[in-house]
């Protein structure tokens, strides 16, 4: 299974960000998403940013993770 997480991106540098969720920080590429802005939340993937969403999807994608986690624990057992 992959999963993609929703984060916000903080900063650009040429093909490369770092993006943010939950004080964690993260530097991965732009290059799938050429036209994505500072502020915008991106779905990231094995260090890559794969597609620009809105905020309301980014935030439910985040309570779903959550939750599972909640109900499942950490290690998905």
């Amino acid at each position: 299974m992959c999963l993609a997480v929703p984060m916000k991106l903080m900063t650009i540098n040429d093909s490369t960000g770092v993006v943010e969720m939950s004080g964690i920080e993260r530097e991965v590429s732009l290059a799938l998403v050429p036209d994505a802005k500072i502020g915008d939340h991106v779905l990231i993937h094995a260090g890559f940013a794969i597609a620009v969403i809105d905020e309301e999807e980014a935030q439910e994608t985040l309570k779903l993770i959550r939750e599972y986690l909640s109900e499942s624990g950490p290690d998905g057992n």
